[in-house]
C-alpha cells in the first residue's frame, strides 16, 4: 500500500478517535455535573447530557453542504476546530446552558465527521485497500471509546474539577488532529467534480505514481459529466443505493447496540448483578469492542462486506437470542454478560467494521456526500430515539421482550444480506455508481 495514501487516510480517521472519546467522555462526569448544578433527571438528561447527541443529529443532517461546498478536507479542518472548542468551553463552562451550547458545538462535529471522513478517504484509496481503509475510521471510534473510559478512570480521583479535566483533555488530541490535516491532500474527486483539472491530477499523481494520471482523470471527467444535469439522491435512477443506505443504518441501530452502550450498567443490574460490573461494562466492552474491529479492519477486503455481515448477522440473532431467554428464565451469575461480550464482538466484526465503509461506496462522487447525510442521518436519530426508549420499555414489557424483538431484526438482518446487499469489495467507485445507479433509458 502507498505510505502517503495510508498516512492521509489514517490522519481523516482520527476524525472517529474524536468523536468515539468525545461521545463517551460524558459519562466520567455524569453524576458529578448533576449534583453540581442541582439538575432533576429531566433536565440533566434531556439538557446536559443528550445536548451532544441532538448536535450529532443536526451534524449529520447538514454535514453534506459542508462537504460539498467546501469540500472534505476543509470540512474536516472545521471538525477538527469544533471538538477543540468543544473541549476547551465544556471544560471552562460554570452553568448548564454553556455547558450545554459547547457539547452541542462538539456534537455538530460528530455528526458531520460520519459524512466527511468516510468519503474522504474513500476517494483516495485504492478499491483493492478501500474497505480497511475506510474502516480505520471505525477502529479509530472504539479507540477513542476506550481511551475516554480509560482517560475518566485515570482523571476521576484527582479533586473535585476532576470532570474538567475528563471533558478538557480531549483538546490535546484535537488540536494535533487539526494540524495533521493541513498535510493531507484534497480529494481528487471532488477536485474533478468542481472543475479543478490541474490540482486533481497532480494529486492523482502522487497517489497512483505507476499509472497514467491522464486516463485516470479522463475516467473521472466522464464518470463526473455523466451526472451533469443537477441530480439529488431522491431521484428514480438512485433509489436502490438509497435504500441500501437506510437499512444498512436502520439495522445498525435495530440490533440494540447504542441501547446497550447506554445502559449496559442497568441491563446487568437487571440480570441480577450488582454496581461492581461497572468497570467491566466499560473496560472491558471497550477492549472486547477494539478486538474485534481490528480484526474486521484485517478480514474486509480479503473476504468482503458481504461474508462479515453475514458473520456479524448470525453472532446477533446467537448472543441476542441467548440474552432474551436468560431474562425469561433468570439465569443466574455471569450468563447475560458472556452473551453481551458476544453481541459487542458480533457488531464489531459485522455492522461496526462494515456501515461506514459500505455507505460511503454506493453512491456516485457527485451525490456521494449527499448520500452519507441521508443514511448517516437516518443512523443518528434512530441512535436517538431507541436508547431513550429502553428504560420505559424495561419498566413496561421488560427486559427479556426487548431484546427478543432486537434479535427478531437481526433476522431481518440476515435476510436482506442475503437477498439485497451487494459485494462493493475491490469495485472501483465510478463501476460502482454505473451498477447501482438505475438509469433511464
Amino acid at each position: 500500500m502507498n505510505s502517503k495514501i495510508f498516512f492521509w487516510s489514517i490522519t481523516a480517521a482520527l476524525a472517529g478517535f474524536l468523536f468515539g472519546f468525545d461521545t463517551v467522555v460524558i459519562s466520567g462526569a455524569d453524576k458529578k455535573l448533576q449534583l453540581l448544578w442541582n439538575s432533576s433527571d429531566a433536565f440533566h438528561g434531556s439538557v446536559v447530557m443528550a445536548m451532544a447527541l441532538w448536535g450529532t443529529v443536526v451534524g449529520a443532517l447538514l454535514g453534506a453542504i459542508p462537504t460539498d461546498r467546501l469540500g472534505r478536507k476543509q470540512t474536516l479542518i472545521w471538525i477538527g476546530l469544533f471538538y477543540l472548542i468543544s473541549a476547551l468551553g465544556s471544560a471552562l463552562a460554570n452553568d448548564p446552558y454553556t455547558f450545554a451550547v459547547f457539547r452541542f458545538l462538539g456534537g455538530l462535529g460528530v455528526g458531520a465527521s460520519t459524512i466527511a471522513a468516510p468519503a474522504y478517504v474513500s476517494e483516495i484509496a485504492p478499491a483493492k485497500d478501500r474497505g480497511r481503509l475506510v474502516a480505520l475510521y471505525q477502529f479509530n471510534i472504539v479507540l477513542g471509546i476506550l481511551i475516554a473510559f480509560l482517560s475518566n478512570y485515570l482523571l476521576n480521583d484527582i479533586g473535585e474539577n476532576a470532570w474538567r479535566w475528563m471533558l478538557g483533555v480531549e483538546a490535546f488530541p484535537a488540536l494535533i488532529y487539526t494540524l495533521m490535516l493541513f498535510t493531507v491532500p484534497r480529494s481528487p474527486r471532488w477536485l474533478v467534480s468542481k472543475g479543478r483539472i490541474e490540482e486533481a491530477k497532480s494529486i492523482v499523481h502522487s497517489i497512483a505514481p505507476d499509472e497514467d494520471s491522464d486516463d485516470i482523470i479522463t475516467r473521472l471527467k466522464l464518470d463526473n459529466s455523466s451526472h451533469a444535469v443537477k441530480e439529488h439522491i431522491f431521484m428514480k435512477r438512485y433509489r436502490f443505493p438509497l435504500m441500501l443506505a437506510f437499512l444498512m443504518a436502520f439495522f445498525n441501530q435495530f440490533s440494540g447496540i447504542n441501547a446497550f452502550l447506554y445502559y449496559a450498567p442497568r441491563i446487568f443490574e437487571e440480570a441480577g448483578l450488582g454496581e461492581s460490573t461497572a468497570l467491566l461494562s466499560s473496560i472491558g466492552i471497550g477492549v472486547t469492542n477494539l478486538v474485534f474491529t481490528l480484526l474486521g479492519v484485517f478480514l474486509i477486503d480479503r473476504y468482503g462486506r458481504k461474508v462479515l455481515m453475514y458473520m456479524g448477522s448470525i453472532g446477533y440473532i446467537i448472543s441476542l437470542s441467548l440474552v432474551s431467554m436468560a431474562f425469561f428464565l433468570n439465569w443466574e451469575g455471569l450468563a447475560v454478560p458472556i452473551f453481551l461480550f458476544i453481541f459487542i464482538a458480533s457488531h464489531a466484526v459485522g455492522q461496526g467494521a462494515v456501515i461506514w465503509v459500505f455507505i460511503s461506496e454506493i453512491f456516485p462522487n457527485h451525490l456521494r456526500a449527499n448520500g452519507q447525510a441521508f443514511g448517516s442521518s437516518t443512523h443518528w436519530i434512530l441512535a436517538a430515539i431507541i436508547p431513550s426508549t429502553i428504560p420505559v420499555l424495561f419498566a413496561t414489557i421488560g427486559a427479556g421482550i426487548v431484546f427478543l424483538v432486537f434479535a427478531i431484526m437481526m433476522v431481518f438482518q440476515l435476510l436482506f444480506v442475503i437477498f439485497l446487499m451487494p459485494e462493493t469489495k475491490g469495485v472501483s467507485l465510478e463501476h460502482l455508481s454505473s451498477k447501482l445507479s438505475h438509469h433511464d433509458n
